[in-house]
């Protein structure tokens, strides 16, 4: 209905079809994409889409696209054609031309539902009690109170921006908007760090070919990887990895990637996880400041109000590629799209490299974080399409579609690992989960996370190291197997990271790096109906409730 009124509006504007077919170009050009969209991955174009494809070069996207760069020439070409050919037979023919009479009465109706729907947003829509009601809700929610009664429930107009944006071509007026709001958004979190400096560079080994991969993963539980004790073994090529060291209790102080991202990747304190932007750069900018080219490869989003904190940090590499279409949907693309560019990364002539891999790792849709030739512990839900992860009956089939996604996982590390051995360089990686999941543990009804529980907060983490970064840096490797046990946080991976890689700097921290001697346990504060000292709390019921024995700080947002 909406895309009905959208285009009767325009053709009674304009009269003729052939006077708006300019402004349909645009759709004309777009819908390829869509198309592609639709066909393999379920969904429309995106702000996410639209990111992409204003900040992909052409020679990044000459190598996404590979032999498919002719197949999408033809089609664009194919499009043009029908644009040009429509349009001259609409020039031909006045047949579609709006009546005078018609165009009025539709011109006339159009302003009266426009001005019901400009009544409707001053004045909200009347409930099933009355006015009254809207009164009291527009009090408690701090919005000041209408003049006027809302509109009838039954003249309700469902116009809201996301119906809009689901209207083609209409919505990609509202992507592009959302994305240009987004630009904006990103441009004012990078202005608080803008000027930052660390002063870093690279003491020892500085002039030896180095490579350092960093691998975030997402929604991972530390009681279900089997390095770290699980029944199951949902790390079979992980555990034959001699130069391994499986760090067993890693904590994230919140369960919510954008949040936690930030904390993980900067000296972003956190109890200030909750605040937007920092005043400091990523360890990206550190590692660039002594020398080393810097990569971000994700198979995340770009833009969106989870992804866009993450991305400000994204922005500081040289190199920053998004390269998931699908978003988190069925038909989003699997970790394995981040290996190629990996290598690429690998092989590249520069002598130090950071790589920063950003997995969509064990993130529900769980079954669909895998292909099916993983999909060994069953039932599961591997090829249902949209399961409820709130539907409680589904308890085994998703523990074990989840079990699965750990064992994708430990492939995946282990094939970064195989590229990195591959190299004739020193290398090193580590990986830390941003958050866990709950899974209908026990007689706990919770699932997902944002609980409070301590499968949320429990993450896994590791790190690899070569043969030859063990034999140049002995001591780090010596502190890190000391430390395999110690109370760490996601606070200790930017100190931790870039002492890995031996860069200094004037206001460097040791004492929280878990590779140096100097290094300290410190509070682990997490955000559980405030911020709650994890080493001194309980962790109540089947859920493990996270819950503090003394009095939680209060929250800072």
């Amino acid at each position: 209905m909406l895309e009905l009124v959208s285009w009767t509006l325009i053709w009674a504007i304009f009269k003729r079809p052939a006077r708006f077919h300019w402004l349909l170009l645009p759709a004309f050009i777009a819908l390829p994409v869509e198309l592609y969209l639709q066909t393999y991955y379920s969904q429309g174009i995106s702000t996410h889409h639209i990111g992409i494809i204003a900040e992909t070069s052409p020679r990044e996207a000459l190598e996404f696209l590979g032999n498919r760069t002719w197949l999408l020439a033809a089609a664009m070409l194919a499009v043009l054609a029908w644009w040009v050919l429509s349009w001259k037979a609409a020039l031909a023919t006045r047949d579609l031309d709006m009546g005078k009479h018609w165009r009025a009465v539709t011109l006339v109706l159009l302003v009266l539902i426009l001005c019901a729907w400009l009544y409707q947003r001053g004045n909200g829509v009347r409930s099933a009690t009355g006015d009254a009601d809207d009164s009291v809700s527009a009090a408690t929610s701090g919005k000041p109170t209408p003049w006027f009664p809302g509109l009838p429930r039954w003249a309700e107009l469902p116009v809201e921006r996301d119906t809009f944006g689901a209207t083609w071509p209409f919505g990609l007026v509202v992507h592009i908007h959302a994305f240009w709001k987004e630009r904006q958004y990103l441009a004012q979190l990078a202005d608080r760090s803008g000027g930052f400096k660390f002063g870093a560079s690279q003491a020892g080994a500085s002039d030896l070919p180095q490579v350092v991969v960093m691998v975030i993963g997402e929604s991972s539980r530390h009681d279900r990887w089997s390095l770290n004790g699980y029944q199951r073994e949902t790390n079979p090529l992980l555990k034959d990895e001699p130069n391994l060291v499986s760090l067993s209790n890693v904590v994230t102080a919140v369960s919510a990637t954008r949040l936690s991202v930030p904390v993980l990747v900067s000296r972003k304190p956190a109890m200030q996880s909750l605040k937007a932007g920092f005043s400091e750069k990523s360890f990206l900018s550190a590692f660039r400041e002594a020398g080393f080219k810097t990569y971000w490869l994700s198979n995340q989003m770009s833009f969106g109000q989870f992804d866009t904190p993450i991305s400000v940090f994204a922005r500081e590499a040289d190199v920053t590629q998004f390269l998931n279409l699908g978003g988190f949907t069925n038909g989003s693309s699997f970790d394995a799209v981040l290996l190629d560019p990996l290598k690429v990364a690998i092989d590249d002539p520069a002598s130090k490299k950071l790589i920063v891999l950003h997995t969509l790792g064990n993130h529900w849709n769980y079954s669909h974080r895998y292909p099916q030739e993983f999909d060994k512990w069953q039932p599961s839900l591997f090829g249902i399409d949209k399961p409820a992860y709130t539907e409680a009956a589904l308890k085994p089939q998703l523990n074990n579609s989840y079990d699965n996604s750990i064992l994708y996982t430990d492939w995946f590390l282990s094939q970064v690992i195989g590229a990195l051995k591959s190299s004739t360089r020193i290398a090193s990686m580590m990986y830390v989960s941003d958050h866990g999941q709950t899974l209908y543990d026990g007689t706990c009804n919770l699932a997902f996370h944002g609980h409070n529980t301590q499968y949320e907060f429990h993450i896994p983490a590791l790190v690899w190291y070569s043969d030859s970064y063990r034999q140049t840096h002995p001591t780090k490797i010596t502190q890190l197997k000391k430390n395999r046990h110690a109370k760490l946080a996601t606070e200790n991976v930017f100190h931790s990271l870039l002492d890995m890689a031996d860069i200094r700097y004037d206001s460097e921290q040791l004492e929280w790096s878990f590779l140096d001697g100097r290094f300290k346990q410190h509070k682990r504060y997490v955000d559980s109906y405030g911020w709650t000292d994890y080493d001194n709390a309980i962790f109540k019921g089947d859920c493990r409730e996270v819950i503090d024995k003394g009095k939680p700080l209060p929250r800072s947002e």
